[in-house]
């Protein structure tokens, strides 16, 4: 561990070479910063690239407004974080320790320039991905929780935080950390709080607003036209992105929760190609991201699509839940499905205060020690298994049916199998839940014979079925009998993921007939783009 921090740290200091620098002076402009003067603040747009010339620039704890890191930035290195690439905002802020210079130069000239020296680009991107991974590794941010374990509302925001490799930092409530960002804040630190910065008590918080001061709703404006509208942000979508904008079109993504999708869920691929040791979910669409937004693809989230409509001149709609829209010539449908919710009575009463459907970090910690049941027979119920049996005391996985054979990988089967703190047991489903703020117990059925018992529980894990997300596409497209989308020959389209409908496509798990695996949404994503220009071309 201490070598990989190490070549972290390496990272974050790859310096860029004399011609990089002669190109940024040629098209930025001098300023200069006197000691102890903030260059910004966190939340403030990140709508420059800064170079230091001489002098010294450090982060700023901003509760404190104390030195927050011992290293700071000097002559040959630059501020940055991955927000400049989606003109996102500052999560920390920054301040000259010492009489300053810099070269600045502007956002969208900055881009431009990345563009037309790769070499340069490769090497900002690569500081910036490290930044940020030194943040998350060490829990770093602007965005601070209070009382995660103790208030659904929190825990929602922390789940969104996690999911979208946003750094944040959680305290208990009454601990000394919670009672020092309370104060600064002139709150109590005895109630459940979500705060960016000093000076932002987020009241009634949620996802929308946590996004909004986080720079992600990207400044789009309403009836934005674009190229291409990607709707969905999983392994397909992602995927898509990256090849519309390489090839340069004008594209947006679009996810209601987190980029990832189901598969940004899974704890270890160990199956898809060039990761012998297997990669998280979560990090491999992250490294998807980054790559689309250097190739200039936008990303909206959280943002969900409620309807679709075709337009006379021929192009598309997509109005959001919001009430705002945005304009497209073409169409990826790449939503993907999500998990069935059970027909079992309160399950709405538990669902994130016991009842999960996803198995990151944060509910691995709600399962801490404790017994933990999963539903579900398929890679993903395997994978959450094998991931949660590392804090959880027990993990019980329960199959509706006689074995896993047909639904989950032989590899995984195999591990779960061996594993002392994972039991299987076929036949068996859940009826009942039980508890008051929180689930406390379950009751299990087996289908054989009708008989039930009672098992307490910290968590259950709904991982069974697949309903696909297809009623935003307002009829425009056929269906088979399950919502999916039917495409290519299915209904005499021209292409493989061709839809029933002009200039609109679907890849991934919401693809009728779709093999279920990353690797082929990813596949489909990126091969459906040259369809769309097509498309656009004619």
């Amino acid at each position: 561990m201490e070598s990989i921090g190490r070549d972290l740290r390496e990272m974050q200091r790859i310096p860029l070479s004399p011609s990089h620098v002669a190109a940024l002076r040629a098209i930025g402009a001098e300023r200069h910063y006197a000691a102890g003067t903030f260059l910004v603040r966190a939340g403030d747009p990140v709508d420059r690239f800064v170079y230091v010339e001489a002098g010294e620039i450090e982060v700023v704890n901003p509760f404190t407004d104390e030195r927050h890191l011992p290293s700071t930035l000097g002559p040959t290195q630059f501020m940055g974080e991955i927000s400049f690439l989606n003109g996102g905002v500052w999560s920390m802020p920054m301040r000259a320790s010492v009489d300053t210079v810099v070269t600045e130069v502007p956002r969208p000239a900055m881009l431009q320039l990345m563009s037309e020296i790769p070499e340069m680009s490769d090497i900002i991107i690569t500081v910036l991905a490290a930044r940020r991974r030194r943040q998350l590794d060490s829990h770093d941010g602007t965005l601070v929780l209070i009382g995660e374990d103790d208030d659904r509302s929190v825990r929602r925001i922390a789940e969104f935080a996690s999911r979208n490799r946003l750094p944040y930092r959680s305290f208990p409530l009454g601990s000394p950390e919670a009672e020092s960002v309370a104060k600064s804040c002139s709150i109590s630190s005895d109630r459940p709080a979500v705060i960016f910065g000093r000076d932002t008590v987020v009241t009634e918080p949620t996802p929308v607003k946590v996004a909004r001061l986080l720079g992600l709703d990207y400044n789009l404006v309403d009836d934005e036209a674009f190229d291409v509208l990607i709707v969905g942000g999983g392994p397909a979508g992602v995927a898509a992105g990256v090849y519309a904008g390489a090839e340069g079109l004008r594209a947006l993504v679009i996810e209601d929760v987190a980029i990832g999708g189901q598969a940004g869920t899974s704890s270890r691929i160990e199956n898809y190609m060039g990761f012998p040791t297997g990669i998280s979910g979560a990090d491999l669409l992250w490294r998807g991201e980054v790559q689309a937004m250097k190739f200039g693809t936008r990303f909206a989230m959280p943002r969900r699509v409620a309807r679709l409509e075709r337009l006379e001149d021929g192009s598309f709609c997509a109005t959001f839940d919001n009430g705002r829209r945005v304009r497209g010539r073409a169409v990826v449908v790449a939503t993907g499905v999500q998990y069935r919710r059970l027909p079992i009575d309160r399950l709405d009463t538990f669902e994130g205060a016991g009842v999960y459907y996803a198995a990151t970090e944060i509910e691995a910690r709600y399962c801490k020690n404790g017994e933990t049941v999963i539903i579900g027979g398929g890679n993903s119920a395997g994978q959450a298994a094998m991931y949660l049996s590392r804090s959880a005391k027990h993990v019980r996985l329960l199959v509706r049916g006689p074995s896993l054979a047909a639904s989950m990988s032989s590899y995984l089967s195999n591990r779960l199998e061996a594993d002392p703190t994972i039991t299987i047991e076929y036949g068996a489903e859940i009826t009942a839940l039980h508890g008051g703020d929180r689930l406390e117990a379950v009751t299990i059925r087996s289908v054989v014979d009708g008989t039930t018992r009672t098992l307490s529980t910290c968590a259950v894990f709904v991982m069974v079925g697949a309903s696909p997300n297809t009623g935003w596409l307002s009829g425009l497209v056929d269906l088979d009998g399950h919502g999916f989308v039917l495409t290519g020959e299915r209904i005499g389209a021209p292409s493989p993921y061709a839809t029933s409908h002009p200039g609109i496509f679907a890849v991934g798990d919401v693809r009728a007939g779709s093999v279920k695996r990353v690797a082929a949404s990813v596949g489909e994503g990126s091969v459906v783009i040259s369809q769309v220009w097509d498309h656009i071309r004619t």
